[in-house]
């Protein structure tokens, strides 16, 4: 173990607090055997830090580099302010990092930004050729006019080359160039540099930079973070094989001299299956006939073929869905009623179409291969992807010259490799193959995608966990580990969890034994009003704002109208700002607002204080469990089989569930000072429903740490036990409510 002054250099503060010190210690110790680290830490462990500071001193004894990733935005701007208080107490080149369309000062896609920096380094090296051979031939110049014959010579040879040299600079000025690219590519960077290290830079201020001196500041950052300390980054630059082998190369550090740092990695799951999951839609497929149709090519034609019947295939099972196939027509061969109200209800979400068969394969690849006529797919598919090459390359060439403003997409290449796909991997264990469709906002008109869907993110996270040196994963919900373990793919981590730092006395968690909200039972008045009267009480005896999740939204409008408070009562509706209903609800001092457990503020968002003294959440709020839900499930259950035969519900469906609800009682009590109560409204939550009712209990879900401060209550008591509670907070002004 080292001596606490090793990584206290880096500390920005007199002197850690609560668990820090115990945490920095572990996951030093963690790092210097080359293990991963699962550490789950909930609001006062100081998560960040605990994690930074003994990995940047890991990584500075042993020549690595940090890389601190969150897909929330909140916490990338509260990394940016930990990394400039350690930069102050120790220096450190830090950099934050982000995709190039947030930072391009052209607006061009990433396979155009492509061409115009190779277009554009190549004008500039032609020129500095040029200038290099201006020279060469002046100095040759002078030596012949003193009389030096071989300098004569010489020089005729260097105009003959400086000649050829200038035609290609004047080709090279014909095609598309980038003058921001060109500008770094030709001006000292030094004063950038400067700036960039003196303080740790967002996004934002080095696009601000460049901008007004018209440079690049994206590939200005690439340029720079060779060999930087930290860098600050998304989700993706990591979990992305291509975007990462990429990133590494920019840093100048192979996988195994790099030491990954996970905010919120409960949310790592979710992001990896978003990142390893392929889709195709409708247009692509009409695109890639089109640029078919147009093309001279003897390969064209099978290409045409397979892709065709794939594209009629994908319409035909989507339109079985609205009932106007063979099932949904009349005897006179005209489509039912059913079909156009299906089709009316299509909204501008993607919504999926059942395609699971338990016969075999998917309705879609059922009705590709009826569809297909021909010498064979493997052939054809393989003569589509070859023929896809070319024209991509004679695209990229195109515009290259300055012959297309843009930078074309071969539609052909996509089709081909996305349909090779479907056809190869989707039976594999993990691949869930799923047909959506939406409607267009501008035509109006409904269309599909087909989607292979990836239900075990190990598959994307295994691998990168496995290249890099070590890495630290931490939330506030990781537990239980071994779930966490299994599911994305570690071996043998270090694992350490940390409750509430805050004085116990400052809070309370009550499950309170409301009927069980069972989805079968939602409808029932009996339930909703006991329901409605419980939560009303908790409303009513809060002093200052109740945070109450639910469900789903739908849950939450009904409750709306159940409600008998007179708090000023807001409700979270999809598509509303969010960012406008949390200031209107941190501004009263008597307010509930109603929302989904599944929407935006069950987690990144804090309310501290008087923003809110109460959070309830109404129900186990399982998710709804369409068919990419089961598939996770049957994929779980399948995979991890060795561990239950209820492996499937708990991976897939309990367990995700429980770190949600988790999440959302932890929008409160962010501070030593901070005070309030945490309510579970449902039997389901309470020790006695572990004896009562079996497997339908979650009790036993929670980390032992936060079941023992579970409270049970009836229905009836909540209130009194709420009044007892505020009351030795002295926060009733004017006196508590009557019971």
């Amino acid at each position: 173990m080292p001596e606490t002054n090793g990584y206290m250099r880096f500390f920005p503060y007199d002197e850690p607090y609560g668990a820090q010190q115990e945490a920095m210690d572990r996951i030093y110790n963690g790092l210097s055997r080359q293990q991963d680290v699962l550490f789950e830490g909930a609001c006062g462990t100081g998560k960040t830090l605990s994690a930074l500071v003994p990995a940047l001193e890991y990584a500075r004894e042993e020549d690595k580099t940090v890389v601190i990733t969150t897909n929330v935005h909140q916490q990338m701007r509260q990394f940016v302010t930990e990394a400039r208080q350690i930069t102050r107490q120790e220096p450190i080149q830090a950099v934050v990092f982000k995709g190039k369309s947030s930072m391009c000062h052209i607006d061009v896609g990433f396979e155009e930004c492509q061409v115009l920096r190779d277009n554009t380094y190549e004008l500039v090296d032609a020129e500095r050729d040029m200038e290099q051979l201006e020279r060469r031939q002046e100095e040759l110049l002078e030596e012949s006019q003193e009389g030096d014959e071989r300098a004569t010579e010489a020089r005729s040879a260097v105009m003959d080359e400086l000649e050829s040299v200038e035609a290609e600079v004047e080709d090279l000025e014909e095609q598309n160039t980038c003058e921001h690219y060109y500008n770094n590519l030709t001006r000292d960077d030094d004063e950038f540099y400067g700036w960039l290290f003196e303080d740790v830079r967002t996004p934002e201020e080095i696009y601000e930079y460049a901008h007004e001196r018209t440079l690049c500041g994206y590939e200005l950052l690439k340029d720079g973070i060779e060999g930087v300390d930290l860098v600050v980054c998304n989700y993706h630059h990591l979990l992305d094989p291509a975007i990462r082998e990429q990133f590494f190369r920019w840093l100048d550090r192979d996988p195994e001299d790099v030491i990954t740092v996970f905010d919120e990695a409960h949310n790592i799951e979710g992001a990896a299956r978003d990142h390893a999951t392929r889709t195709l839609t409708e247009n692509t497929l009409d695109q890639a006939l089109d640029e078919l149709d147009d093309c001279d090519d003897a390969r064209a034609p099978g290409a045409e073929n397979v892709i065709r019947a794939f594209r009629d295939a994908l319409v035909e099972t989507y339109e079985d869905s609205f009932g106007f196939g063979s099932e949904g027509r009349s005897a006179s061969g005209n489509a039912s009623g059913q079909g156009p109200r299906a089709r009316k209800r299509v909204g501008e979400d993607w919504e999926d179409v059942p395609v699971a068969n338990d016969e075999g394969r998917d309705d879609l690849t059922r009705s590709f291969l009826q569809q297909y006529t021909g010498p064979g797919i493997d052939s054809d598919l393989e003569a589509a992807a070859n023929l896809g090459l070319e024209l991509d390359e004679e695209y990229e060439e195109a515009y290259k010259r300055g012959e297309t403003t843009t930078r074309t997409e071969c539609q052909t290449l996509q089709a081909a490799s996305f349909v090779s796909s479907w056809i190869d991997e989707g039976t594999e264990l993990g691949q869930f193959p799923v047909v959506s469709v939406r409607r267009d906002s501008g035509t109006e008109e409904v269309y599909g995608r087909a989607e292979l869907y990836t239900c075990i993110p190990r598959e994307v996270t295994g691998q990168l966990f496995d290249e890099v040196y070590a890495s630290v994963l931490m939330s506030a919900t990781l537990r239980p580990f071994d779930v966490s373990e299994d599911v994305l793919g570690l071996e043998s981590p270090v694992s350490l969890a940390y409750g509430l730092q805050f004085p116990e006395e400052n809070r309370r968690t009550f499950a309170a034994g409301t009927p069980a909200l069972f989805a079968s039972e939602r409808d029932d008045p009996e339930t909703q009003a006991t329901i409605a009267s419980t939560l009303s009480d908790a409303v009513r005896f809060t002093p200052g704002n109740t945070l109450a999740f639910f469900p789903s939204y739908a849950e939450a409008e009904r409750y709306e109208e159940l409600l008998d408070v007179d708090a000023t009562v807001l409700r979270d509706r999809p598509g509303d700002s969010v960012e406008d209903l949390r200031k209107r609800f941190t501004d009263s001092d008597d307010a509930v607002l109603l929302t989904s457990l599944w929407g935006t503020l069950a987690e990144g968002v804090s309310f501290d204080g008087d923003d809110a003294r109460t959070v309830a959440v109404v129900g186990v709020p399982y998710p709804r469990l369409d068919d990419r839900a089961k598939a996770v499930q049957d994929a779980y259950g399948a995979a991890f089989a060795d561990r239950g035969e209820n492996a499937g519900w708990e991976y897939a469906v309990e367990i995700p569930t429980i770190r949600k609800t988790r999440q959302a009682i932890g929008r409160v009590i962010r501070s030593p000072d901070d005070f309030g109560v945490r309510v579970l409204l449902d039997k389901r939550y309470t020790a006695a429903a572990e004896g009562e009712m079996g497997k339908y209990s979650v009790h036993g879900t929670f980390p032992k740490g936060e079941r023992d401060e579970m409270i049970d209550v009836t229905a009836e008591k909540l209130k009194f036990a709420m009044l007892n509670f505020y009351q030795g907070q002295d926060a009733y002004e004017g006196g508590p409510p009557s019971p």
